[in-house]
């Protein structure tokens, strides 16, 4: 009989043809869940018969206590290298192999400056108008050049982004607990003093932080209150790095001009998430790293780490 393989979150449903399944499909049987899970114990109803389960990112909690739920399970493949929601010590001493693939750090990048410039040029209410028969121009744009980026987190993905603003001619600035100067300026960026200072000059912030104990709820409502009135906040980070209430509070009262969000405290959204009617809101559905080449990456190495596990030698084992 061949092992039974789960397929998690496969929304789009190209999970099984973003890449060739063919080398494990005569010892594997693929079954796609296109649908999101809600609950753990949904979730272990779904996934009490499989021996393999391919996860996206951080998209489905696995604790100790699903682990627990799941003794046919014998392999987890998350895309990554490194997943916040597996609890790999448990894994371990479930039985269980964890296995990651490579990812990129581009898509977040371009999907970053497809917020920001969907903000500046008011572009979800322009073409709302236009393909309605609203008014023709009922908006006027902000200007990028000239102005001041701030950039929170200056890694992999953080130093494309101020790269991309300085190609816009705007002045970039980059804070992190541990950047230095000399760090800032190999990414011809201006280090800030610190988180405060860089707030309240920015008229665009970008969130590139890992997520930890120091930097869940970096941006809270005392650090939103020091942003301009006119300034951007946009988040394809990660969720708990910012208050989320007191970021919808500030929307709604109109005390910034704008909020870029790719990552909720919830996802999927509920039907009745004020996300969706919040104003002065750009909001996605979590697409940072949701293209082509990253599926096909993924995939194609999904099935690699499920292969090597069937031949006795898994390989980008995590943890």
């Amino acid at each position: 009989m061949p092992l039974r393989c789960a397929l998690l979150n496969d929304h789009q449903g190209v999970a099984t043809t973003a890449a060739d399944w063919s080398p494990v499909l005569d010892r594997v049987e693929l079954t796609s869940f296109p649908d999101h899970f809600g609950t753990e114990d949904e979730l272990a109803a779904a996934l009490a018969d499989f021996d393999i389960v391919v996860t996206l990112r951080e998209r489905v909690p696995f604790p100790a206590s699903l682990f627990a739920r799941l003794p046919r399970l014998r392999l987890l493949v998350a895309s990554g290298m490194r997943n916040s929601a597996i609890d790999l010590a448990a894994a371990r001493a479930h039985g269980v192999t964890v296995c990651g693939t490579a990812s990129y750090s581009t898509p977040p990048v371009e999907l970053t400056w497809a917020l920001i410039l969907g903000l500046a040029r008011n572009l979800v209410a322009e073409n709302t108008a236009l393909r309605t028969g609203g008014p023709w121009q009922s908006t006027v744009g902000a200007d990028l050049h000239g102005r001041r980026l701030g950039v929170v987190g200056l890694g992999r993905i953080g130093s494309k982004v101020a790269r991309i603003g300085a190609a816009f001619g705007m002045e970039v600035a980059a804070w992190s607990p541990n950047l230095t100067e000399e760090r800032a300026a190999e990414h011809g960026v201006r280090l800030a003093p610190g988180l405060p200072e860089l707030l309240a000059d920015s008229d665009v912030v970008t969130l590139h932080l890992k997520l930890g104990e120091r930097s869940r709820g970096i941006i809270g409502a005392r650090e939103l209150a020091l942003l301009k009135p006119t300034a951007y906040l946009v988040n394809t980070s990660r969720a708990a790095l910012v208050d989320h209430d007191a970021l919808l509070a500030a929307l709604n009262e109109g005390r910034i001009a704008g909020a870029g969000l790719d990552v909720f405290p919830t996802e999927p959204l509920p039907a009745d998430d004020p996300v969706r009617t919040t104003p002065r809101l750009l909001a996605t559905p979590h697409l940072g790293y949701v293209t082509e080449r990253t599926y096909a990456t993924y995939y194609r190495e999904a099935v690699e780490d499920i292969a090597a596990h069937l031949d006795g030698t898994p390989v980008r084992v995590l943890g």
